[in-house]
């Protein structure tokens, strides 16, 4: 299979039988990183992420042949590792920049059997076949509740019966209470401000700016959206992973 060209999704955001109280998904996470300068800090301060990515797919054993859709792929990571294994692979994202950057990143390693997507939770239109595997990592929070809820239900559409979703994201498990002092501990934790990865501000733009929300609440959407959920791991208390099946 030769490397696909990239789909053009972004229309079907615009288009006439769009509602216009339709959040635009474009408009915030496209605009962050529309500078392919920014996209290439993005990746530096991401770090490898290859071997996570890696270990991750062979415990959910994913195979050849499988379809995995990856949401919010980034500069492809986990597509990348997926289509070495011969899965079929469509890495979707908002920013075309990142797009971009997956791309060359794929053609750098000669992978083939990746088809890329302008597009995002409330757009992409998985067609023809029913997916295996979704996969979306840190890119849910660019959503509001609301349409984090349309976009989980859409999600368990794409997969067939027994098809798997995995989501790992900023996800909070603490009490409310305690939010003042479990966010200020994160960001002493994580942040980094020689420019190896995100610093304090970046943190700080993320509470203030963006949606990540309380494990309780991404649980009960799953269950609404149809899932049952095999596994959840909130052993860090801002951050998240479910693994969820469609039945």
């Amino acid at each position: 299979m030769e490397l696909d060209a990239m789909k053009d999704d972004a229309p079907a955001s615009k288009s006439a039988d769009r509602k216009s109280w339709t959040y635009d998904e474009f408009a915030q996470t496209g605009l962050d990183f529309a500078d392919p300068a920014e996209v290439e800090a993005y990746d530096r301060r991401q770090g490898d992420r290859d071997t996570p990515n890696v270990c991750l797919l062979e415990e959910l054993r994913v195979k050849s042949g499988d379809i995995v859709v990856d949401l919010g792929t980034g500069t492809g990571s986990l597509a990348i590792a997926a289509a070495r294994l011969r899965a079929k692979v469509h890495a979707v994202d908002v920013s075309r920049p990142m797009l971009e950057r997956a791309r060359a990143k794929t053609a750098a390693e000669g992978i083939d059997g990746i088809e890329f997507h302008h597009a995002g939770f409330l757009t992409y239109r998985h067609r023809p076949q029913t997916a295996d595997f979704v996969f979306s990592q840190f890119a849910l929070h660019h959503l509001p509740d609301f349409w984090k809820q349309a976009a989980l239900t859409r999600i368990a559409s794409m997969l067939r019966s027994g098809g798997v979703f995995y989501l790992r994201d900023v996800i909070f498990s603490f009490e409310p209470k305690d939010q003042g002092h479990a966010v200020e501990t994160w960001f002493e934790t994580v942040s980094r401000e020689d420019g190896s990865g995100w610093s304090r501000g970046d943190f700080e733009a993320h509470i203030r700016e963006e949606y990540s929300t309380y494990a309780w609440i991404i649980e009960g959407m799953l269950l609404r959206a149809g899932f049952r959920i095999q596994k959840i791991d909130t052993s860090l208390s801002t951050y998240g992973t479910f693994l969820a099946i469609r039945p």
